[in-house]
């Protein structure tokens, strides 16, 4: 048995039967082809994904490096490796005056996880800057590549949650910076920037995300646990005349976005704790354990979250972060 304690941000103790790392797309194939029914689960950097307990299976641990860097006249483009850290990448393109990952600061993860989860803050989604994703199709075992249209982007989705839906390995991301850029600073509290340089975003997301959010090193979590839910345009004006202050954002004219952080806080379950899992004092979006949580404490938490969110709100919340039990992957 391998412990998984240390490689999921949550903290919980589980195990599983058997932990390998894959550091090419070759090796992942080797790995990975004569798995059959047996159950497996392939890891990042665990700061989206929850053992609950001990794993009946599998764990890839994602390790494929390397950053190439290719300078066209209107944009440069990086190949990058799906086990690289996502933040370290923005602060090496800034470095070298690449400008429009720093929206996306401080997001914890790989950078082979943002495509999956099409990874956005501050008015900037990452499918934007994404031109190819090669990965290795675990059911035919060839080594693919999708564009970017064909990756199905859309809020916190893309095909690697559905048709792909546990049949890739990701081995590397090709994005496309253009050389013409503009600051993003209308989202939040960037519009308290003037005229910001890429380093003054950087900075102002880094500052503000220390602030609200618990370090992952100090207190176990896995960031937002739900989904900013999209609703209809017609359910939020119902909803506004009972609650007037309700803010949203549009999507298009049929649907608005609502922040979960908002409905949550609501109905009262900041700072709620239930057996050493706690709603976080300051962003009850995040889920956090203090060291002495369990999988179920998690669960029965987030079940009370979403029943109270639909009662009241008449609001299905999904979560966003990935829960595995024995056997895979479970929902609140």
């Amino acid at each position: 048995m391998h412990p998984l304690q240390t490689l999921h941000t949550f903290g919980f103790p589980a195990f599983a039967q058997q932990l390998e790392y894959i550091h090419t797309l070759a090796e992942a194939k080797q790995l990975l082809t004569n798995l059959g029914e047996r159950a497996h689960y392939i890891l990042g950097e665990g700061s989206n994904t929850v053992f609950l307990e001990d794993f009946a299976g599998s764990v890839f641990k994602i390790a494929i490096k390397g950053i190439s860097l290719h300078e066209h006249p209107d944009y440069y483009e990086l190949h990058v490796g799906a086990g690289e850290n996502w933040h370290a990448l923005i602060e090496w393109c800034l470095a070298r005056n690449i400008r429009g990952f720093e929206n996306l600061a401080l997001i914890p993860g790989t950078v082979g996880a943002a495509p999956i989860q099409n990874i956005g803050a501050y008015g900037v989604e990452i499918e934007q800057f994404i031109h190819r994703v090669e990965y290795l199709c675990l059911s035919t075992d060839e080594l693919k590549s999708l564009s970017r249209e064909e990756c199905q982007f859309a809020y916190r989705d893309s095909i690697f949650k559905h048709q792909l839906a546990g049949k890739f390995v990701i081995g590397m991301v090709t994005f496309r910076l253009t050389k013409s850029w503009q600051a993003n600073a209308r989202y939040a509290e960037l519009k308290e920037l003037s005229n910001p340089s890429a380093q003054d975003i950087f900075a102002k997301v880094v500052q503000v995300r220390q602030a609200k959010l618990p370090d992952p090193k100090k207190i176990g979590n896995a960031g937002s646990f739900f989904k900013n839910p999209i609703i209809p345009l017609a359910l939020y004006q119902q909803l506004q005349q009972r609650f007037a202050e309700l803010p949203s954002y549009p999507v298009n004219e049929q649907q608005v976005k609502v922040p979960a952080a908002w409905l949550i806080d609501r109905l009262g379950f900041k700072g709620k704790q239930l057996n050493g899992i706690h709603c976080h004092v300051t962003q009850p979006l995040v889920l956090t354990n203090d060291g002495s949580g369990t999988g179920e404490a998690l669960l029965t938490l987030a079940r009370q979250i979403k029943q109270a969110v639909k009662q009241d709100f008449a609001i299905e919340l999904e979560n966003e972060v990935q829960l595995v039990n024995n056997q895979g992957l479970v929902h609140v």
